[in-house]
């Protein structure tokens, strides 16, 4: 799929793109036996992220978290831009957060500031293993909005130097909005119910949102970067993503490729052009025009 086309829009062929996603991480590793067939962090080391003997170079001074979204794990989401990442001399690392009990493999579910006490801790072990005193942390979808708890309650603005979110939903989104995400996850709505408090805080308007957003958007100390698309049918309006703060900079895909047509899973899983604007804020010294010649950057 070229990271410009969007994701299918027939719940068969999303579940078709999630299968094989899976299968690919299934494979990837050098065994793929029955324990090694639920993801972890672990099992990313055979594709050069979390490896926790990495150190920092000076080009590349702090190590990369990546956060993931809602129904996501640590390795799915990132098949792609962690690889990505790391060929380009970064440390990179993801971690898995807001599992329920009985609900294998689907995360981001749990309430979402027990899930940013999860990332401290997380951040904490990396910056320990790397010996850097602050991070860089992207993150999609609610991977994009969650670390903003961290760092406004959780003491992480003087742990993280960038936050970048891909399709975040910083200021909250509809339910409707978030049901649209089970089909690209095959068996997620046979495991989900009522209970999925990681959904309700999701839910514009509601009181960890409000809380969120009390006093304003950002923390001082942090550069901000948001990479939306307008056809983003997550995360509506679009433009409910963007955040207000002084050193914030929000950016449109379309406003970059107009022919780049990736919708809320693409824009963090698969779209190179999306992928090369993660580049430019996380080394802004060296940022180069973003372009939809950027797929083959």
């Amino acid at each position: 799929m070229l990271p410009w086309t969007r994701a299918p829009r027939t719940p068969r062929a999303r579940r078709t793109l999630a299968a094989l996603l899976l299968a690919v991480a299934a494979v990837a590793t050098p065994t793929a036996t029955a324990a090694a067939a639920t993801p972890t962090a672990a099992t990313a080391t055979s594709r050069g992220w979390n490896d926790y003997s990495c150190k920092p170079s000076a080009a590349h001074p702090r190590p990369v978290v990546l956060v993931h979204g809602t129904f996501g794990n640590s390795v799915d989401n990132w098949l792609v831009l962690a690889p990505y990442l790391v060929n380009r001399g970064y440390c990179v690392y993801s971690l898995d957060y807001g599992q329920l009990p009985g609900v294998p493999l689907f995360n981001g579910l749990g309430p979402i500031d027990k899930s940013a006490g999860q990332l401290a801790v997380f951040v904490d072990k990396v910056l320990a293993s790397t010996g850097a005193p602050r991070t860089d942390i992207v993150g999609h979808s609610q991977g994009g909005m969650m670390p903003n708890y961290y760092l406004k309650f959780l003491g992480g603005g003087d742990r993280v130097n960038a936050m970048i979110g891909l399709a975040p939903d910083n200021h909250g989104t509809t339910l409707l909005g978030l049901t649209k995400l089970l089909p690209y996850f095959p068996g997620a709505a046979d495991l989900l119910n009522a209970g999925t408090p990681g959904l309700a805080d999701q839910v514009a308007g509601s009181p960890f949102i409000t809380k969120l957003n009390a006093g304003g958007d950002t923390v001082p100390g942090v550069h901000y970067t948001v990479i939306s698309t307008k056809y983003d049918e997550v995360v509506t309006p679009y433009r409910t993503q963007f955040l207000d703060g002084p050193d914030v900079h929000n950016v449109l895909l379309q406003d970059l490729c107009p022919v780049d047509l990736s919708e809320h899973v693409a824009i963090g899983t698969i779209d190179r052009i999306a992928y090369h604007e993660v580049a430019n804020a996380l080394d802004p010294a060296h940022a180069t025009p973003t372009t939809c010649a950027s797929v083959i950057g």
